[in-house]
Order: structure tokens, then sequence, then C-alpha cells
């Protein structure tokens, strides 16, 4: 292999790629409305070869241990995209990537329109640009590369899943290897900032509910506040995280042992009341836990549970009326391959290859999609992607650089797991 001509292959095509990106930006994926992101991702797959399934999410998947609650229903037009290409059985390799993309808060503060994708300062912005769409570029261009350079590269089965919810429950990935979609190795092609991610803690969505007593507004001291009432519910969530970073310091999981902070509990939701002169009946807050790997979701909702029960002991209204606790969403289990795994060795050497330095091998305290492959689907599996910035944020952007750099070390990568060159 000629890596002067593959680099010029990328190069080249570069700009393919960016236009790539930016028609799947333009195209709002977000929860239950992925379909348009999802056709123009498969017609880049059939045009590089690749034989596409539309797979539909099976109705009754929260039933599986290892799925998420869904939020939506599982419409005909909601499926996972899966391109196939070579006969082979062996060797085999899956590149995972999700379509969905979390909603653009606050529209108006974004200096461009969130799914009006825009180029400047050497980067793309829009919703879903860095996370992850570039990813889907990145893995698409490193193929187009290699097939113009050489066309026989491929020596064995290449899956492609582009899969729907990763973002709040996993279940596209999970339907697509319940359906045998799996391979000898699995590469997510995440936004890492060109590190190898090896694996993730554990995840959990919370809707907590405070009743109250609604009544009109100028007779609000005889009614309770639902809003007001949840101080006691918010405090004994962040002294529930505090408690989990003072054992996390006497006692730390090895994988992240190096996370100063990997258990994050976050409010991300509050929704209250119908009416500004009147007093809300209900409260309901959606909260994400961060938990340890050896905590199941049961026992991360019940910590919580507890936690909050114990603190509205002493409140005469929450006492007698207690929050309601149940789980929404994530149900995800912690996930780590071992730093010295030989996936793992391979990309940090097609890394090294490509860009003269070993990347550095990281955990984080969020999760991906790899957990279902390490956990349920005995399929090593990491993540490696460009580098973006401000995801699930204002301006979310990837830098156009890193995705170009992305692919040059999957060239590399690919062509040692598949044998076409040492």
């Amino acid at each position: 292999m000629n890596w002067d001509d593959v680099d010029n292959a990328i190069t080249g095509n570069a700009d393919w790629a960016f236009a790539l990106l930016a028609q799947l930006v333009a195209a709002p994926s977000t929860l239950g409305h992925e379909t348009a992101a999802q056709e123009v991702l498969a017609t880049a797959l059939a045009d590089l070869g690749f034989a596409i399934t539309r797979l539909p999410i099976p109705a009754d998947i929260a039933t599986d241990p290892a799925a998420g609650l869904p939020r939506v229903p599982y419409t005909p037009d909601r499926y996972d995209v899966i391109g196939e290409r070579g006969r082979a059985a062996t060797p085999s390799l899956l590149l995972n990537g999700h379509i969905d993309v979390v909603p653009a808060e606050a529209a108006t503060e974004w200096r461009t329109p969130p799914f009006e994708p825009s180029r400047r300062d050497g980067r793309l912005y829009g919703r879903g640009a860095g996370d992850m769409k570039a990813g889907f570029a990145a893995g698409l261009l490193a193929l187009r590369a290699l097939d113009e350079v050489a066309e026989t590269w491929q020596h064995g089965r290449l899956t492609f899943v582009s899969a729907i919810e990763e973002e709040c429950t996993g279940n596209g990935t999970l339907a697509t290897g319940r359906a045998g979609y799996t391979a000898d190795a699995a590469l997510l092609l995440e936004p890492t900032d060109l590190s190898i991610l090896l694996g993730g803690v554990g995840i959990v969505w919370l809707d907590i509910t405070v009743t109250g007593r609604a009544a009109h507004a100028h007779v609000a001291t005889h009614a309770v506040n639902p809003i007001l009432a949840a101080r006691p519910v918010l405090d004994a969530l962040y002294a529930l995280e505090r408690d989990l970073d003072a054992e996390h310091r006497r006692n730390p999981d090895p994988p992240y042992a190096d996370l100063d902070h990997p258990y994050t509990i976050n409010i991300g939701t509050a929704h209250a009341g119908d009416w500004p002169s009147s007093v809300p009946a209900i409260a309901r807050f959606g909260v994400r836990i961060g938990h340890p790997r050896r905590w199941t979701a049961d026992e991360a909702t019940d910590r919580v549970r507890t936690a909050i029960i114990a603190a509205c002991a002493d409140d005469p209204w929450l006492s007698a009326h207690p929050p309601t606790v149940t789980m929404s969403g994530f149900r995800a289990e912690g996930h780590a391959l071992p730093p010295d795994a030989p996936l793992a060795d391979q990309l940090a050497d097609a890394h090294h290859r490509a860009h003269g330095s070993k990347p550095p091998r990281v955990t984080v305290g969020s999760t991906t999609d790899a957990r279902y492959y390490l956990n349920q689907f005995d399929t090593p599996a990491l993540a490696y992607g460009p580098r973006a910035f401000d995801i699930h944020g204002t301006d979310e952007s990837v830098d156009l650089a890193s995705v170009i750099d992305t692919a040059r070390t999957l060239t590399r990568f690919l062509t040692v797991h598949f044998g076409a060159t040492p």
C-alpha cells in the first residue's frame, strides 16, 4: 500500500466528505425524526457498494434486560440503517455510529441556525456536526480513499451500522446486535478528539415527580407549590453525587481511576404548571444519574429513591406526600475494554503510523453504544473519532482537519484488520 497515494485520496475526497456531513446536519434527526438523515447515509453507503438493510426496532424491545425504556413509539419510519460489504465471514469488522442528535435548545442563541450547517474558522457548525455525524463522514472518507487506491483491499466482511436512540436508550444498536449484526470487533466513530475511548460509566435516567396543592395565586400561602417544595429533593440528589465522589476517591473502579468526577448527576429538565396565576399541582424533573459499573440500573434507582425519602423525612408535606421516582430512557451498564486489548493496540499503532505519536487511552463519565458489544455480544469494542466542540451545547462544531486525521488513522487500521497490508 502506498500511503502517500492513500493520503492524497483522502485529501482529494475531503470536500465530498464535508458536503456529506453538511447534508447530514441539514437533516434534523432528533428523537422520532431520524428518517431523512438515515436516507442520506443509506445513499452514501450504497454508492460505496454496501448492500442496505433498514432494520425496524422491535416494539417490545423494552422487555430486553439490556434495553433502555423507549420515550416515543417505534413506528415503521424509525429504523436502523445497516450496510454490508464483502462475502467472507472472517476477518470481520463493524463500524458503528448513531444518527440521532439531541434537541437544539435556545436556537436563537446560536450564531447560525443549528440545522443550517455553516463552515468557518476550519470548523463545520450545526447540531450533530460533532456528535456524531462527523464520524460518519470520516469513516466513509477512509473507505472511499482505500477503494480508489486499492480496489481489492477488503478481504473480509465489513458492516456499517447507523443506529437510532444512542442519545437516550441505546435500543437502536441493541436491536442490530440481537438481529445478528456483529463482527470480530466493533469500532464506534464517536468524537473522541483522536483519543482511544475504552469505556464509560453506568447511566440511568429517572423522572422524579413532586406533588403539591394547587390554588389560585392570591391564596398561594394556603397552597403548596411543588417547585418550592422540591428543594430537599434536589439537595438530596447533589448530596448523593458528593457521596459518590467521596467513595470514588476512597475506592476507585480501576478503569475510571484517573477521572476526578466520573459519576455526574444532572437535572436536565423541569416542568410544572400551566398558568402564571395558578399554583401548580405537580413538578416533574428529568434527571440523569451517572453511577458505578458495579451497580445495576435498579440499584442506582433504589439508591436515589432511598436518598430522596430520607431527605424528605423531616418535611411535613413531603413526608406525607413522598415524591415518586421512575425510570425513563437510559438503563446503561458501565463498560470498559482493557487498555492492553489487541483492538486498542491495533488502533493505537494505526494512529501512530498516521500521525507519528501514540494516542491517549481514556475512559469518560458518560457512555456509548460500545457497552452492548462488550457486555451483551462478547465483542471487543472502542470509540475513536474527530475533535468536536460544544456537543449538546450552543454552536456545536467539529474541526474539519480532525475528520481528515481520523480518516488517515482508519485507513491504516482497516488495511491491517483485513490483512491488506502489514
